[in-house]
């Protein structure tokens, strides 16, 4: 199997709507009676929490490649050390 990136954003919206289809099921069960006006809320503070952590994961990946890129170029590029003659 190829390795993938971890995507917290996709979990977290991922876990919701499974709570959210779980308590649909257990509604039209009659094992849990829920308010029509519940699920509204749930689904839109699920959704901005997977939101959240996305942006969280995007910003933390984008710093840890800004620092291995500055660790890479730490040396002067062979063209600009003046091993080279110029045209």
């Amino acid at each position: 199997m190829l390795r993938h990136d971890f995507r917290p954003g996709r979990a977290v919206a991922g876990l919701v709507m499974l709570a959210l289809a779980g308590g649909y099921a257990a509604d039209a069960a009659g094992v849990w009676h829920a308010p029509s006006a519940f699920f509204a809320p749930v689904l839109a503070g699920g959704l901005s929490l997977a939101a959240t952590a996305a942006w969280v994961n995007y910003r933390l990946r984008r710093r840890r490649e800004a620092r291995k890129a500055s660790a890479e170029k730490s040396a002067a590029p062979p063209s600009s050390s003046g091993s080279q003659a110029m045209r």
